[in-house]
């Protein structure tokens, strides 16, 4: 380390302390050149994750994204802002878990999907209706038809067989 005062490279650790809740390190230094003493602050270097769009740009990662988009497809839905919050940290958690440098907007998007299928079919149509860009109804139809199809059997009565015990 280069003493800020007489650039000597020539000095040694006085004291160390966690900083920042223990994400980083406090020195207290003192130069053998000079005599004086300096602070440095010693941190774990992080690559910020990129995200990979649709057309090749490349962005740095950013959760208040993915918040928003989720919280516009559940706009008037009966989901408190602490779930939206929990599904993006679960996402986010999801994300971090697979991917260190980059991740395309499309696992992304995908992703937010499954969790908003699970959570609340309005909120997840909504949002897949933005996210596949759909160009007409028929499309909308093609991604609904699943859903139903579990909708109606899940509500359809189950027929008893006809034995007699």
């Amino acid at each position: 380390m280069l003493c800020p005062f007489c650039k000597a490279d020539n000095d040694k650790v006085v004291d160390s302390r966690s900083a920042a809740g223990g994400a980083m390190i406090r020195r207290r230094r003192e130069c053998l050149q000079c005599s004086r003493r300096y602070t440095t602050y010693e941190q774990v270097e992080e690559a910020p994750l990129k995200v990979v769009k649709k057309d090749g740009r490349r962005e740095p990662f950013d959760r208040r994204k993915i918040l928003a988009g989720i919280n516009k497809a559940c706009e008037k839905r009966p989901i408190s802002t602490g779930i939206q919050e929990e599904l993006v940290d679960e996402i986010e958690k999801e994300i971090f878990g697979v991917f260190d440098r980059e991740v395309t907007s499309k696992f992304i998007g995908e992703l937010v999907m499954k969790h908003l299928r699970n959570l609340d079919q309005v909120a997840y149509v909504r949002f897949a209706s933005v996210y596949r860009e759909f160009k007409d109804v028929s499309e909308f139809l093609e991604e609904l038809q699943p859903m139903l199809k579990r909708t109606r059997a899940r509500k359809s009565p189950r027929k008893k067989s006809g034995k007699k015990a």
